[in-house]
C-alpha cells in the first residue's frame, strides 16, 4: 500500500475544477492515491464522481479512497474509505466494508493512534500537522512531534496531513511519515500535475537521503 502522495480533492480550492478532473490531473503527476472529499455534497453527486475517479485511479495503479462516507465508498468501487473521529471505528466499518478494504482513520495523539490500530485501520493520519485553512474543523496544528510519537507507537503507515507543501514536506517524512496527504498544496495550485510531481520528487529524495544515513 503505497501512500507516499495522498492528494484530496476538493472543488472549493480548485478554481472550478471538479473533483474527477482534480483527481486526473493529481494522478499525472504521481499521485500514489486519490482521496474524494466532498463535503455538502449529496449521495448521488458523490457516487457518480467516485466512479469516474475510481476508473482513473485503477488506470494509473493509484489508490481510490472515499472521505467519511463508507456507503459511497462501496457504492462506487473504491479501494478504501477515510474516517474521522466522529464516525464509526474502524471494526464496525469492517463489519460492512468487502474484503481487502482499506480503512484509514484520523489521529491527532498517539492513544487514538493505538486505539485505530486496534480497532484495525490500515493506516492512520496525524491531523493536523500544521494550521490549515482547507479543513476549518481541524484546530490547531499538532507539530511534527507528534508525528514521531505516533510512528513509535504504531506498526500501520502514518500518513500526515494539514498545512503540509514543498516548504515542510522534507520535515514531515524526517519527522516518520510514511507519506503526506495535501489539499490545497495540489489541489488549489494553478497546475495540480506540477504541483504533484513537485511534491513527489521532494518525499522520494527525502526518502533516499534517509534511506542513506540508516
Amino acid at each position: 500500500m503505497n501512500l507516499e502522495l495522498y492528494v484530496i480533492t476538493d472543488e472549493r480550492v480548485s478554481g472550478g475544477r471538479s473533483h474527477a478532473e482534480i483527481a486526473r490531473l493529481a494522478l499525472a503527476g504521481g499521485a500514489d492515491a486519490v482521496q474524494l472529499r466532498g463535503k455538502g455534497c449529496g449521495c448521488r453527486e458523490l457516487v457518480r464522481a467516485g466512479r469516474e475517479i475510481a476508473g482513473l485511479a485503477r488506470r494509473s495503479g493509484a489508490l481510490f479512497i472515499v472521505n467519511d462516507r463508507l456507503d459511497v465508498a462501496i457504492s462506487c468501487g473504491a479501494d478504501g474509505v477515510h474516517l474521522g473521529q466522529g464516525d464509526p471505528r474502524a471494526d464496525t466499518a469492517r463489519q460492512i466494508a468487502p474484503e481487502g478494504f482499506i480503512i484509514g482513520v484520523s489521529v491527532g495523539s498517539v492513544e487514538e493512534a493505538e486505539e485505530a490500530e486496534r480497532a484495525g485501520a490500515d493506516y492512520v493520519a496525524v491531523s493536523p500537522v500544521f494550521a490549515t485553512g482547507s479543513k476549518g474543523d481541524a484546530g490547531p496544528g499538532l507539530g511534527t512531534g507528534t508525528i514521531s510519537e505516533v510512528r513509535e507507537h504504531v506498526s500501520v503507515p502514518v500518513i500526515a496531513i494539514g498545512g503540509i507543501g514543498c516548504a515542510n514536506v522534507e520535515r514531515v517524512i524526517a519527522a516518520g511519515a510514511d507519506g503526506v496527504a495535501v489539499i490545497s498544496a495540489v489541489a488549489g495550485a494553478e497546475d495540480i500535475t506540477s504541483a504533484a510531481r513537485e511534491l513527489k520528487l521532494r518525499i522520494s529524495r527525502q526518502k533516499a537521503r534517509l534511506a542513506k544515513k540508516a
